[in-house]
């Protein structure tokens, strides 16, 4: 019988980036969540971001790439599924 959990030598970065996508969606969600259950409000990121001053660029410049890979990662795979447009260049006959 096959091995179901065989040890993985070489990830492809679009596994990792997906690992990446879930880590910050689910840290997200869960400091939301606490910030709720502690004052009954979500809180506001754009305020909350603003007091890290000059770092607040930086995280702003961080999620807009990661914003910008997500699109390009679904933009690809529905290229792909489509058939549409060849991805080796070649025109379709």
């Amino acid at each position: 019988m096959r091995k179901l959990f065989a040890a993985q030598d070489d990830w492809k970065l679009g596994t990792i980036f997906w690992f990446a996508v879930v880590v910050w969606f689910s840290s997200s969600l869960l400091s939301q969540s606490v910030y709720v259950a502690f004052y009954g409000e979500p809180y506001d990121a754009i305020v909350l971001l603003k007091e890290f001053g000059i770092l607040y660029y930086f995280i702003l410049g961080f999620e807009l790439l990661l914003w910008i890979g997500i699109a390009g990662t679904v933009l690809k795979k529905m290229v792909r599924k489509s058939h549409i447009f060849p991805l080796n260049g070649a025109a379709p006959a």
